[in-house]
């Protein structure tokens, strides 16, 4: 699927050219980037890298990437799937990163990537227009996230997918003392989440606290101290910062 394009070829004013590209790392990630950019499946550790190869992202651990990235022969450009790390892996050498904001499940098509965005970057304009094409031929949406930004951009990743999770499970745990279940909270969670995604908070926020109604949100209170007490740090903490989405008090 990759065109053989020359890497001298490539014309930072053209992002339209794909490499030829190969896939270090048999994961769930890398196994959907060679599905859609590579005609082989992803490479394992110790395989050989085709010569054809002129670009060999590298879908391996973040701890392991500095090592793989210098037990590659010179010649293909490296590139690097990682949220959190920045291009000195890849010491003296010229490379990109390029991380999918998007989870991956196991068994995922390469359209789970279209229409998500892409944190990338470069160590030099040919390599940042590599990493461009490539977010384009997955059908991302790219930033350039510099290296000085990674962690925050990671950071608020995490807390966008992860946390969402976490609390849904909370959610999930309360409701089932009353007989609800995680398939009848779904449509809420669901519908919430689009509209905060086409609104903004600020706009897709509702409930008691929004509305001020503060007798209902000390009702809550007690029955999670009642039948969840674990969970009612988490509560407290949410309440707050609900109450500055809702502007009934500051974020500092």
């Amino acid at each position: 699927m990759c065109a053989g394009i020359s890497m001298r070829e490539l014309d930072p004013k053209s992002p339209h050219v794909r490499p030829a590209c190969s896939v270090l790392g048999a994961g769930r990630l890398g196994t959907v980037l060679a599905a859609a950019l590579s005609d082989a499946p992803p490479l394992r550790r110790g395989e050989p890298v085709p010569p054809s190869a002129e670009v060999v992202l590298l879908c391996v651990p973040d701890g392991k990437i500095a090592e793989v990235a210098a037990s590659l022969p010179e010649g293909p450009l490296l590139g690097h799937c990682s949220g959190a790390t920045g291009l000195d892996v890849f010491g003296a050498r010229e490379g990109f990163s390029l991380h999918p904001l998007m989870s991956v499940p196991t068994g995922s098509e390469p359209s789970v990537l279209r229409g998500a965005g892409a944190a990338i970057d470069g160590t030099t304009e040919r390599a940042l227009n590599v990493a461009a094409t490539l977010a384009g031929e997955l059908g991302m949406l790219a930033t350039r996230v510099a290296a000085e930004d990674r962690a925050a951009y990671h950071a608020a990743g995490a807390i966008a997918a992860n946390f969402l999770v976490a609390l849904e499970a909370c959610a999930e745990r309360l409701a089932a003392t009353t007989g609800i279940t995680r398939a009848q909270l779904a449509p809420l969670v669901l519908a919430t989440a689009e509209q905060w995604a086409r609104l903004g908070p600020e706009a897709a926020l509702t409930g008691p606290i929004a509305r001020g109604d503060e007798g209902t949100v000390e009702r809550h209170r007690a029955v999670i101290a009642e039948r969840t007490p674990e969970l009612l740090p988490v509560w407290t903490e949410l309440a707050e910062v609900t109450r500055a989405v809702a502007g009934r008090r500051s974020w500092t």
